[in-house]
């Protein structure tokens, strides 16, 4: 395989270098380094289409520690908002469950604050999604009633406008929270029209769901209702159906590090979060939500531990369950939970050779090394003890990112000596992480006092 040009931009040359250097996911580019990932890619745009169309989904992806679903929540990511789509993305802890003692809706603020869009990569695209829709709506108004020129905050043109923001809203009103929700926008476009910043705050406020007192809701803006640990699930959907009606193609979920609510000691309190999943699995197959496609992503303890895991809850255990007919070769990925295997080898090779074509795109450079020594680094890591079992593709892709470094910065240097010594190092970082592990796994947390859960022969990310 010889070193191909490629065309890349320098942000996200700087993007995947950087961040795969720091044991990260990359936030943009992650389609010049996708390997290994074709079937579950052409799965998931399939289930993103469906989605558009007006379904509703979701996806539980397991996979032990090290084994990409990061990376393939990020990529889902970069192909939802390519097509469109509003993403929203979280990771539990334990501050942030599903239900619980204001658990719930802190999952919901943080997904609140985490929006992203097209145009708005970065998180925090909330006030965005809906100034860029007030602009749309006030430019049609302003067509369609021959007021071109007119100043947007004329009274009768801001009548106008909330008489069409209504018309929008219409069938959003007839959902469960939905009156209030389209109050809180009509309230929005007062504050924005009349440059009320105090008003959009206190909007914003309650679409994140920071009010936790309905008098202080009621007093700013004129609504009965705030989003609470009890409703939260609903203003989800209601928030689905609002970006779908003002022209994006939906809206995507992605909880990750769900092995927090495996974590959860108190068995009822585990329970309930269990059937929150349950109820919101039964509303996208029964057709009960519509537009939102949700991803849980977790170790294979969260799915399949039958003590503390989904499957100690019997509902979901029913629901969930794994093909009998499937292989590891042939592999059904339309079922609920999709597991995401290591790298192969060979996979992993071809990973390292796309980064050495970015890494000297990127500097403008001649690749430092030949494919053979790649070969020769990739294989001394895969054949020291242990590597099969404890070494990730994370590992092995910031040891090689290492050492082209050096060798980029110290032409001088023997490229035999620098892979040696990478390929030492990043058997130590892999002794370390699983000595850390172990540490973890064997000291409970302040809310698990004396029940240390049965961790097998999994490593998980704490």
């Amino acid at each position: 395989m010889t070193n191909q040009p490629l065309n890349i931009r320098k942000k996200d040359s700087t993007a995947i270098l950087q961040s795969l250097g720091s044991g990260v996911v990359p936030r943009t580019g992650l389609e010049h380094i996708v390997v290994g990932r074709a079937a579950e890619i052409r799965q998931m745009i399939k289930e993103l289409e469906n989605v558009a169309e007006g379904a509703a989904a979701v996806k539980f992806l397991a996979g032990s520690f090290g084994s990409g679903k990061s990376f393939l929540l990020a990529l889902i990511r970069q192909i939802a908002l390519a097509k469109k789509f509003v993403v929203a993305e979280a990771d539990f802890s334990p501050d942030r469950r599903l239900y619980g003692e204001g658990k719930g809706v802190a999952t919901y603020t943080a997904l609140m604050n985490g929006l992203t869009t097209q145009s708005r990569p970065d998180g925090q695209a909330l006030p965005a999604i809906i100034e860029r829709w007030i602009s749309q709506v006030q430019t049609e108004v302003a067509n369609r009633e021959g007021l071109a020129g007119v100043a947007f905050d004329d009274p009768a043109f801001v009548t106008k406008v909330q008489a069409q923001i209504r018309s929008i809203l219409t069938q959003i009103e007839g959902l469960t929270g939905g009156f209030d929700f389209a109050e809180v926008v009509n309230a929005y476009y007062r504050g924005y029209a009349q440059d009320n910043e105090e008003l959009t705050r206190s909007a914003l406020r309650w679409l994140r769901a920071e009010y936790k007192a309905r008098s202080d809701a009621r007093r700013d803006l004129g609504v009965r209702g705030i989003i609470d640990d009890a409703n939260w699930y609903d203003h989800l959907k209601v928030f689905a159906s609002f970006v779908t009606q003002i022209g994006y193609a939906g809206l995507v979920v992605e909880l990750d590090e769900a092995i927090n609510l495996y974590k959860i000691s108190h068995a009822q309190n585990r329970s309930k979060n269990y059937e929150v999943i349950l109820n919101i699995f039964n509303d996208a197959q029964q057709g009960r939500a519509g537009h939102v496609y949700l991803v849980f992503a977790g170790t294979p303890e969260f799915i399949s531990d039958e003590r503390r895991g989904l499957s100690s809850y019997e509902a979901l255990k029913r629901r969930i369950q794994t093909n009998p007919f499937e292989t590891e070769v042939f592999r059904d990925l339309e079922q609920p939970v999709m597991t995401i295997p290591p790298l192969l080898p060979e996979e992993l090779l071809t990973l390292l050779l796309k980064l050495r074509t970015i890494h000297s795109c990127h500097h403008g450079v001649e690749p430092l090394v030949a494919e053979a020594q790649v070969q020769t680094f990739l294989a001394q890591l895969l054949s020291r003890p242990g590597a099969r079992q404890y070494l990730t593709a994370g590992d092995v892709v910031r040891s090689f990112l290492h050492a082209l470094n050096l060798l980029q910065q110290n032409p001088n240097m023997d490229r035999t000596a620098v892979f040696t010594g990478a390929a030492q190092e990043a058997e130590e970082h892999s002794r370390a992480a699983r000595l850390t592990l172990k540490e973890q796994e064997q000291e409970p947390t302040e809310e698990n006092q004396g029940e240390v859960p049965p961790l097998g022969r999994f490593h998980v990310k704490h």
